[in-house]
Order: structure tokens, then C-alpha cells, then sequence
């Protein structure tokens, strides 16, 4: 299998946009500059996405003109970087937003259904798990035995989606890398994690291991609300800028890489010196 690696250097570029309607767009916008890309190059083009609210307002930016037209729809592979351990359809699965609004499309704001092929959404085999009796460690190894067939690997041995669409939760966590979480040790592509204690909802989770966000090349890190900007200013700012910071503590730091993408809405980014030099938005060009 031929190897491929991200590109790119110093720090993240930071896009700042008035609100969480426009920074969705810029979002849609950085995936399908990616997403393209990997059409072009091979044909093909994979996607990692994430869970929680924001998706489902990306989405539908990419059902809608003009990035609809954009999207390499014909060849897009669809995946999720985490799940918690529940049956698809339950309100707390991640792959919601792509049921409800890129599957069947979102009829009531007049978008069409997605031109993607339904056998190109890779779930977290997790329904079959449960049927088989097996815990999410055994769904982890299920799902890294697909990922390998189906995508290329870096020179380390890490998964290279060309886009990842990764959240930060409020205590610096990524993907289901939590705070001292033991995937940082995990010798594959997945793992799984136990129901946190801290963060809801409390159920276990299935997850990427953090490689995959050092290996994909279109890595966009979305925060929006006010409630993101502490943790954001904490993430981004300059007591951790150099190379001793501490993952661990901060997954997300993980995410702070050359090549990335970070969009933040105005009230996410209100922790950022409006002079940034990485940051790229109304105020910055």
C-alpha cells in the first residue's frame, strides 16, 4: 500500500468568522479544498467527521450551493473518528447528523439528499458488537481490521483520511482522547475508552487514536460559543507552544500541528489577541 503524509509548516492557520452560521461554512469550505484534493490525487476521497452539535450545520453548508457542486460526492468515503457504545439511532450516537441531514437530506431548509453512496458511511461496527455479545474493545479491533483495508498508512504506520473534522471538549479533549487517556499508548489506529466520569454523556467510547490527527493532511479543528473560548485561549495560546507541552493533559494540543485549520466562531475566539499572526478572519487576511 502506498504511504502518504501531511504537509505544511509552523503553527495551525486560525479562521475567525462573526458566528457559528459562518464559521460552519468556512469549515465545509476547508473540507472540500481537501476532500477535492484526494479525488484528484487518487480517485477517492476519505472523510473522518465528528460528533456532537456542529456537524449537522456543516453539512447542510456542504448540501447547499455553491460547495454542493464541489463535493466529490461519487467517491466520498464517509467515517466517524469516535462513537459512544450504543446502537445506531440512539440520540447519543455520532452518526446522527449524517442520518438526519446528509442521508435523507434536510427537507425542511430545501436541501436535497446527499448524492453519497449509503455503502460508503463506515460506521463503528458497534450494532454488530452488541448482536455478537462483544464489548468496545472487540468493536475497536473490527473497525481498524476495515480502516486498513480500505485506507492508505503514513511512514509511521498512522491512517491518512484527506479531512478530519475534530470538536474540543471543555476539558481540553479530543476525538474520545480524554485527559490521561491510555490511547496515547495504544499501538493501532483505534481504541476504546471507558464512560468518562467528568464529561457527559457517560458511556463508553470507541475512538481514532491520536496518530490520525498527526498523518491526515485536511485537519480542521471547529469550536464554537462562548462556552469553547476558555479552552481554546488556554489551547492555542503561548505557554503551550513549544515541543515539551503536555498532550496528555491537553489531547487537543495534539490537533495544534503544522497544516491544520482551526475555525473558531467571534465568541470562541475571544482568548486570541486580535493581532495573532496566525489568525485569518474579518479582521485578518
Amino acid at each position: 500500500m502506498k504511504t502518504r503524509s501531511a504537509t505544511g509548516a509552523g503553527e495551525p492557520a486560525i479562521l475567525v468568522r462573526p458566528d457559528a452560521a459562518t464559521a460552519a461554512v468556512a469549515v465545509a469550505e476547508a473540507l472540500v479544498d481537501a476532500l477535492a484534493a484526494g479525488a484528484v490525487a487518487r480517485g477517492r476521497a476519505d472523510f473522518a467527521s465528528t460528533g456532537g452539535s456542529t456537524p449537522a450545520a456543516v453539512y447542510r453548508a456542504l448540501l447547499a450551493e455553491p460547495l454542493r457542486r464541489r463535493v466529490p460526492w461519487e467517491v466520498l468515503h464517509l467515517w466517524v473518528g469516535d462513537d459512544r457504545f450504543v446502537p445506531r439511532g440512539d440520540p447519543d450516537c455520532n452518526l446522527g447528523a449524517i442520518d438526519r441531514v446528509l442521508l435523507p437530506g434536510d427537507v425542511r431548509r430545501g436541501l436535497a439528499p446527499a448524492p453519497l453512496d449509503p455503502a460508503h458511511v463506515h460506521p463503528w461496527p458497534i450494532d454488530a458488537a452488541l448482536a455478537a455479545g462483544e464489548g468496545p474493545a472487540a468493536c475497536a479491533a473490527r473497525f481498524e481490521t476495515t480502516l486498513r483495508s480500505e485506507l492508505a498508512a503514513d511512514a509511521e504506520d498512522r491512517p491518512v483520511f484527506d479531512a478530519l473534522l475534530v470538536g474540543v471538549g471543555p476539558d481540553g479533549h479530543v476525538l474520545s482522547v480524554f485527559p490521561g487517556s491510555a490511547a496515547f499508548d495504544a499501538p493501532g489506529w483505534t481504541t476504546w475508552a471507558p464512560a468518562p466520569r467528568h464529561v457527559e454523556p457517560h458511556l463508553d467510547r470507541v475512538t481514532l487514536t491520536p496518530g490520525a490527527l498527526d498523518a491526515t493532511p485536511g485537519l480542521v479543528v471547529a469550536a464554537f460559543g462562548a462556552g469553547k473560548a476558555a479552552i481554546v485561549g488556554e489551547l492555542l495560546g503561548s505557554d503551550h507552544a513549544g515541543p515539551d507541552r503536555d498532550e496528555r493533559r491537553l489531547p487537543a494540543l495534539r490537533a495544534r500541528r503544522p497544516g491544520a485549520t482551526w475555525v473558531l466562531d467571534a465568541a470562541a475566539a475571544t482568548g486570541l489577541a486580535s493581532d495573532d499572526p496566525r489568525r485569518i478572519g474579518p479582521d485578518r487576511s
